[in-house]
């Protein structure tokens, strides 16, 4: 039941801040002299997790109950640490081919990151033919990065606070066929220059597309700082693997989660994921 009350208290919390949402305010910062404090989010609309389906979805990041969180803060500590001898804040989450577990991997690592005292986290659900995230957390959202890259809607439109602290999400239920030619576009070239630089305490976190399913993993790359591959244990073939592997800028793999998940013992109990993090 941890992972219920869990969400639940934050959801008591979010109902008392009243309707704040997504776009983060810093009020002090690491440039600042003053103390670092949290971003009040003040503008886009608050979403509410539905906890059945975030536990049947494996987001065990949301509660630091469970003992696999630990993994999850292995790799934001490796990750952390190359990110400042680098500059590096913006992470884009990939696997060779579907049903990986690249989607639960980067939100629960998102989850894991907003959990820093001085950092904010931005999940952005860039999978434009599979939009997933939201609905691994259970909610209904219309808009995403899709609306934004084709000009429909602002940027505060489409992000998302979904009653965590330090933890936005970028996931809409639009999708599309062409979506390499967005990925490439000079629109998502600005967009990823703004979210890297406005903040300087935020890590933006991607979840793109499989590398062997479409191209837009590969047009999605040159934009990131760092990528990391997650392996399913049982599911992805050497031979994938090395094809994926050969398609990405070799500079910029930061490393793979071995993905070893087996299913829930019970409801709302504790989960058989096993996540290991190595460098290449």
């Amino acid at each position: 039941m941890n992972l219920r009350k869990a969400l639940e208290r934050a959801k008591k919390e979010r109902e008392v801040q009243g309707d704040a949402a997504a776009t983060p305010v810093a009020k002090g910062g690491p440039t600042d002299s003053s103390e670092w404090q949290p971003p009040v989010y003040s503008e886009s609309k608050s979403v509410t997790i539905d906890i059945p389906t975030a536990v049947k979805n494996h987001c065990v990041a949301l509660s630091t109950e469970f003992p696999e969180v630990n993994y999850y803060k292995v790799l934001r500590t490796q990750l952390r640490q190359m990110g400042q001898q680098r500059d590096w804040n913006t992470v884009m989450v990939t696997s060779a081919s579907p049903n990986e577990g690249k989607t639960v991997t980067a939100i629960n690592l998102a989850a894991t990151f907003a959990r820093e005292y001085n950092r904010t986290v931005l999940l952005v659900d860039a999978d434009l033919r599979m939009q997933m995230v939201h609905r691994y957390l259970g909610y209904d959202n219309q808009l995403g990065l899709l609306d934004f890259l084709e000009d429909k809607a602002a940027m505060n439109d489409i992000i998302a606070w979904p009653g965590i602290e330090k933890f936005t999400v970028i996931s809409g239920d639009r999708v599309v066929e062409d979506s390499s030619e967005l990925i490439g576009s000079p629109r998502m070239h600005a967009l990823m220059d703004e979210l890297k630089n406005r903040y300087d305490d935020r890590y933006v976190i991607f979840d793109a597309p499989p590398l062997l399913d479409v191209a837009d993993a590969l047009a999605f790359a040159p934009l990131v700082d760092c990528i990391i591959m997650v392996v399913g244990a049982g599911v992805t073939s050497k031979q994938n693997l090395k094809e994926a592997l050969a398609l990405l800028p070799q500079d910029k793999i930061a490393g793979f989660v071995l993905n070893r998940y087996q299913g829930p013992n019970k409801a709302y109990g504790r989960y058989g994921y096993r996540y290991g993090y190595g460098r290449k």
